[in-house]
């Protein structure tokens, strides 16, 4: 399965990132939320802060492109596979830095992928 790191997670139940997280979980996947609060998905802790994180695959991204110039070099360190970029978090900048570090970027949404068989 792949292992995911979820930027943006978020304990409060009606945001994407927290249903993301348990469809992965659902779905047998390693996911590992990574947020700017603490709190609890479905007996996953977040993780505050910019942790090391060996061996990911994707990460998928659920913060706007406003906010996400902090963590361009903390996604990059990652060094996944690629980066789902879920709607309204596009970035042509932030993609365009992830294809010169052979990292595909993915304009998609999670909870779709999952749900059909394409993640």
């Amino acid at each position: 399965m792949k292992k995911t790191v979820v930027i943006g997670a978020s304990d409060k139940p009606d945001r994407y990132a927290y249903k993301a997280t348990i469809a992965l979980q659902q779905h047998k996947h390693e996911v590992i939320p990574v947020g700017i609060r603490e709190g609890e998905i479905n007996g996953i802790q977040i993780i505050k802060g910019k942790p090391v994180i060996e061996n990911v695959d994707t990460v998928t991204l659920y913060v706007g492109p406003q906010n996400q110039p902090s963590w361009y070099d903390y996604i990059i360190s990652l060094k996944p596979k690629r980066v789902v970029f879920n709607p309204g978090t596009e970035n042509p900048e932030f993609e365009s830095m992830l294809q010169k570090q052979n990292i595909e970027p993915l304009e998609a949404c999670t909870l779709v992928m999952l749900s059909i068989g394409t993640y």
